[in-house]
């Protein structure tokens, strides 16, 4: 299964080509423009690096969130539009999800965080729970918004007294979080912010594994996961 795996969801983006688990290629970068504009020109990059096509894909990996609106979107319009042309499934990834599965296969409980600025965390916790390979992975509640103490409560009440493993981009600010509102069992490690090839093997653990891992979707069926509302909806369901 060839898989192309898309991660557009913040400035240091990513995207990566995988033979099943295997990783054939990936392009990533911290330039200054944000990932969105030059979505187009990585993925040209990664086919000719690799001498496959967008029409050769089997499976399309995408990140729906949460992160940028903006990039999500972008991320997503190109997803829909290959997976509608070349008519190919979709596997729907969040990103905290992709922060999760970059974790030890040795860690059975995982929460991926992120900042979500204005002072607040995003987080998700998920399990392996006898999963067949490292990146399938179940979730455990709902990915959540809160602020840093909230969002700690959340997880630790999620993960029903058990410890788990924070997989973050945000290592200092969950540091810090963690110092002032201690989570017995709860430690905190740094996620690789190219979080395509994570993604690509969420995406052949849905594929190979079915609905019990997530259920692949179509371009039709594909949507966004922001988690929390844009500035421009709270202004305009608020006024």
């Amino acid at each position: 299964m060839l898989i192309l795996a898309i991660d557009t969801t913040s400035r240091s983006g990513s995207v990566a080509l995988l033979r099943d688990l295997e990783l054939v290629s990936a392009v990533s970068s911290t330039d200054d423009v944000p990932f969105s504009s030059r979505l187009f020109r990585d993925v040209d990059r990664l086919m000719q690096q690799t001498g496959a096509s967008v029409a050769s894909i089997d499976l399309y990996a995408v990140a729906t969130g949460p992160g940028s609106f903006t990039g999500v979107r972008v991320g997503l319009a190109a997803v829909k539009a290959w997976a509608e042309v070349y008519a190919k499934p979709v596997a729907a990834v969040s990103a905290l999800e992709a922060m999760a599965a970059q974790a030890s296969p040795a860690e059975p409980l995982v929460a991926g965080m992120a900042d979500a600025h204005r002072g607040q965390l995003y987080a998700g916790l998920y399990e392996r729970a006898g999963a067949p390979e490292p990146s399938a992975l179940r979730r455990r509640g709902d990915d959540v918004v809160l602020p840093p103490a909230e969002c700690l409560s959340y997880l630790a009440q999620q993960a029903g007294g058990a410890g788990f493993l924070l997989r973050t981009t945000a290592l200092e600010m969950v540091r810090a979080a963690l110092a002032a509102y201690p989570v017995p069992g709860a430690r905190a490690e740094n996620a690789d912010a190219a979080l395509a090839p994570a993604i690509g093997r969420v995406g052949h653990a849905r594929a190979k594994y079915g609905e019990k891992y997530g259920e692949l979707v179509d371009a039709l069926t594909l949507d966004a996961h922001y988690v929390r509302r844009s500035d421009a909806e709270v202004l305009w369901k608020d006024r």
